[in-house]
């Protein structure tokens, strides 16, 4: 996924894949996405806290898992690709701003892809860290 038109016509397929999903419901917005790297964010809104007044673990797991999700689609986009494992570290806390995750691949083979991701605040500094498996399954076809 090389050109510029490809990467384009790639995320408008993924806009629209992302409708109505989890994804958008949590607020999660797309800033960098390259062959091998991805940039995530989601904007800390009240209902992302959880009881101590901090961002929720559940919405680190998810824009981690999600953002290396992402970046391991760029390794096989004519793929579909499933988290296998999913391990984090949680480092410090946020409470305000943004939660801001880079993601980039570490291996690839011809079933699994595995990246590693990470979490900033607004200043950069480290809120948490994970790694993760994809696996690469066979794409459904509607015959």
């Amino acid at each position: 996924m090389n050109s510029d038109s490809n990467v384009n016509e790639y995320l408008r397929k993924l806009d629209k894949l992302a409708e109505n999903t989890f994804w958008t419901f949590i607020g999660c917005e797309l800033d960098e996405f390259k062959d091998n790297h991805v940039v995530v964010r989601v904007r800390i809104q009240p209902h992302h806290l959880n009881l101590i007044g901090i961002l929720h673990g559940g919405v680190h797991a998810m824009l981690i898992d999600s953002a290396m999700g992402l970046v391991a689609m760029t390794a096989k986009p004519k793929e579909s690709v499933v988290t296998s494992t999913l391990n984090l570290n949680y480092v410090a806390p946020i409470e305000t701003g943004s939660l801001i995750v880079t993601a980039e691949i570490l291996h690839i083979s011809r079933k699994m892809v595995t990246a590693q991701a990470f979490a900033r605040n607004d200043a950069g500094e480290l809120c948490a860290f994970g790694t993760g498996t994809f696996r690469i399954i066979e794409k459904k076809t509607s015959d």
